[in-house]
């Protein structure tokens, strides 16, 4: 197999693949998988190097992800070392063929592990983790550098490739993906359990589709509060009055509508 060359043996400047008869497939693409719930995630702590477990909703999102995947095929599949990205990656059903690649680990925040950004304020008004980075940590650089491993470890294989990362190399990836400056991964907001894929439109670098399903959670997590609330209700009211369940099966979703599907 030929990559990188036309049938005339011209060079290509995406990773189009031909096969032994030169005939043409689809470039690679790269399928972007940020990890399910965390503790520290829900409460917006800076989670580097800290090594912690999903929550039961970032199980329940990650077994979401395995059913929208539905043993899609990748010809490489890598994934974060720390517990939360492989236990994405298991529970969405790729854990007997993912690689752990220590390059997809998440950005280290240094002194900054663990406390939110309006606690940083406190002590730095206006700070921006891309614009002002960490005391102690990594600098943005360290991590694009480790971005563009991943990149061309990918653009390397010969077929899609899957990754199971974190928010914030996962920003910085797109942002070397495209040709951008690191700092650029600000531009790109990336929710937990969501799907994310890189392309090519022709030769071009693209986005073909980022932070799928994360905003339909959202809608499904103030569904699930009224539904809490509406039950609470009823429990206290006189017995008769709550025959009816709050919140049917049929109006909860999964994060993961058709439309979305299709756009994929």
């Amino acid at each position: 197999m030929t990559r990188r060359v036309n049938p005339h043996g011209e060079p290509m400047n995406s990773p189009t693949i031909f096969d032994a008869k030169h005939k043409l497939t689809k470039p690679v693409q790269l399928w972007l998988v940020r990890h399910g719930e965390t503790e520290w995630s829900a409460t917006g702590q800076h989670t580097g190097r800290t090594d912690l477990p999903l929550t039961l909703e970032g199980k329940l999102h990650a077994r979401q992800i395995g059913g929208f995947l539905n043993g899609r095929g990748f010809v490489l599949v890598l994934t974060s070392p720390l517990q939360r990205a492989r236990e994405t990656c298991r529970l969405a059903g790729y854990g007997e063929s993912a690689i752990i690649d220590a390059n997809l680990r998440e950005w280290d925040y240094g002194e900054y592990e663990g406390r939110t950004t309006p606690e940083i304020q406190i002590e730095r008004p206006g700070w921006s983790l891309w614009k002002d980075g960490v005391i102690g940590g990594e600098r943005i650089e360290q991590v694009a550098a480790r971005a563009q491993k991943v990149i061309d470890r990918a653009a390397a294989s010969s077929g899609d490739a899957l990754l199971f990362a974190h928010g914030h190399i996962l920003r910085v990836l797109a942002a070397c993906w495209l040709g951008l400056p690191p700092e650029a991964g600000r531009l790109f907001a990336l929710g937990t359990a969501s799907v994310s894929v890189l392309g090519y439109e022709r030769d071009t670098r693209v986005i073909a589709q980022w932070n799928g399903g994360a905003k339909e959670r959202a809608y499904s997590r103030s569904e699930v509060k009224m539904a809490s609330a509406e039950r609470s209700n009823q429990n206290a009211a006189p017995r008769g009055e709550s025959e009816q369940p709050a919140l049917s099966s049929g109006n909860f979703h999964h994060g993961y509508r058709a439309t979305e599907i299709q756009k994929f």
